[in-house]
C-alpha cells in the first residue's frame, strides 16, 4: 500500500468509537450519518479527517473507489 491509498484503506479498517453506529467501519457509515458530521462539523484528529473524507466519497458518489481494496483484503 502506499502513500496515496493509505487513507482509503484505513476507512475500512477503522471503527466508528461512539454513538449509534459505533463498531461499524468508517466505509460502512451511511450517507446521511457522514452529512450530519458535514453539518455540525467533524470530530479533530484522525477519525475527523475519516469522516470527512468517507463523506466527501459517499457526497460525490465514489464509494466504489474503495471496491478495490475491498477486494484485496
Amino acid at each position: 500500500m502506499d502513500t496515496n491509498t493509505a487513507p482509503l484503506a484505513l476507512l475500512l479498517v477503522r471503527e466508528m468509537p461512539y454513538g449509534k453506529y459505533k463498531g461499524q467501519k468508517i466505509a460502512d457509515l451511511p450517507g446521511h450519518y457522514l452529512a450530519w458530521f458535514a453539518r455540525e462539523g467533524f470530530p479533530r484528529g484522525e477519525l475527523g479527517q475519516l469522516l470527512a473524507l468517507m463523506y466527501e466519497l459517499d457526497h460525490n458518489a465514489l464509494r466504489g473507489l474503495l471496491d478495490p481494496l475491498r477486494s484485496g483484503r
